[in-house]
């Protein structure tokens, strides 16, 4: 039996992003194991194509860290020879390093590795892909199964709509926007004032405003009484849903973004810089990207380091009530107030 381990060790985005790639492997294969972080196995559930996911919380990846110590390691072993994978698949960003796992599958005995490193990786890897242009990052990850020997059939985003409940009691059916404020890095986000002023200005344009998030997120002060505040009511499969029957999202660089375009629906994606647009933006919907470009562009930031935040707070409401009309797509005067 072909059972492949695909591996992603960070947030929902991230593993979304590896979807074409994933249906790619489970095409070439009889079983696909993802090992997955506690911030991306939700999403892991969704993908097409996965047949388990097994969850491992990588000192070595996630922002919050753990110790990397014996025990973790002992016990992702013994998960690791009990899966008994013939092969493994190691997606990670541009500025990660897949040897630490290649290490540990090694360890547990995996015949053939693949990943992306620029890294010498001596025996770690089988397949060593080194290519690491600005590239959308899903069209990324399939390249690396591609080169692993897994054609794909498709690098559009999609997620198992079975898995979706019915949404309509929640937000009243169909006609409206969704606005997500929050992203899990500070410097990726714009202030909660500046969002709720964003909706505010969607609202008096005639738009019907849903706010999602999580409970942390500022949503019931960016919705303000004039939209509807779903902020910490949804899982991930809900809140899927509940973008898959908006007309558009509007969210800066997070997962939500991502799942927005997995379920078809056009993005208005909130940008900074920190990271490359090429890679990062949605990708295979209608996209209107806004931001500015500011002193922290490529640095990977987390926190902003410029005063003001400016490659977002200073977008202003008139452009995104002008990107929602566009990618709505309906004349304005069948939806503005009279």
């Amino acid at each position: 039996m072909r059972h492949v381990l695909v591996a992603r060790l960070d947030s929902a985005g991230d593993v979304l992003l590896t979807g074409p790639a994933v249906r790619a492997v489970a095409a070439g294969s009889d079983k696909v194991t993802f090992l997955a972080g506690p911030r991306g196995a939700a999403a892991a559930r969704l993908l097409p194509g996965v047949d388990e996911v097994v969850e491992f919380h990588a000192g070595w990846v996630d922002f919050d860290a753990p110790p990397v110590t014996q025990n973790a390691i002992d016990a992702l072993l013994e998960t690791l020879r009990a899966l008994a994978p013939t092969e493994a698949v190691i997606f990670t960003s541009f500025h990660q390093s897949p040897l630490p796992l290649a290490l540990v599958l090694r360890m547990a005995g995996v015949g053939r590795i693949a990943g992306i490193s620029i890294d010498y990786p001596g025996s770690l890897l089988d397949l060593r892909d080194t290519r690491d242009e600005d590239r959308p990052e899903q069209i990324r990850n399939l390249a690396l199964a591609e080169a692993a020997g897994f054609p794909g059939d498709s690098d559009q985003l999609r997620i198992r709509e079975d898995l979706l409940p019915d949404v309509g009691t929640r937000t009243g059916g169909p006609g409206y926007i969704v606005v997500h404020p929050g992203a899990a890095v500070p410097a990726r986000r714009p202030a909660p004032e500046r969002m709720r002023t964003h909706v505010a200005a969607l609202v008096r344009a005639g738009y019907r405003v849903l706010v999602t998030g999580g409970p942390h997120e500022h949503t019931a002060f960016v919705a303000d009484g004039l939209a509807t505040d779903l902020g910490g009511r949804t899982d991930l499969a809900t809140l899927a849903a509940i973008l898959r029957d908006a007309d558009v999202v509007v969210a800066p660089n997070t997962g939500p973004a991502h799942l927005a375009a997995a379920v078809g629906t056009p993005v208005v994606s909130l940008f900074a810089p920190v990271v490359p647009a090429a890679r990062w933006a949605p990708y295979g919907v209608p996209v209107v990207v806004l931001g500015r470009s500011a002193a922290c562009e490529g640095t990977r930031a987390r926190t902003c380091p410029v005063p003001g935040h400016p490659c977002l707070d200073t977008i202003t409401s008139a452009e995104i009530v002008d990107a929602v009309d566009t990618l709505c797509a309906r004349p304005a005067d069948t939806r503005r107030p009279a």
